[in-house]
């Protein structure tokens, strides 16, 4: 006896998935940064890290000296 799938259940499936696949998405992003951030300032020069947050911080005009 075949199996058949009513297309109400098909399109809730679908929408299930979809739903899922958006909530997923932003975190799945999200940790890819903080990977690249993380791997990225694991080889980079202690100097460099210090003028890149001197820089961000003259940026916001936060005083810092």
């Amino acid at each position: 006896m075949p199996h058949t799938i009513s297309s109400g259940t098909l399109h809730r499936t679908l929408e299930s998935l979809a739903s899922r696949s958006a909530e997923i998405a932003p975190a799945i992003a999200a940790a890819a940064l903080g990977l690249v951030l993380l791997y990225g300032t694991g080889f980079a020069q202690p100097e460099l890290l210090h003028d890149a947050a001197h820089d961000v911080r003259h940026t916001f005009a936060f005083p810092c000296h």
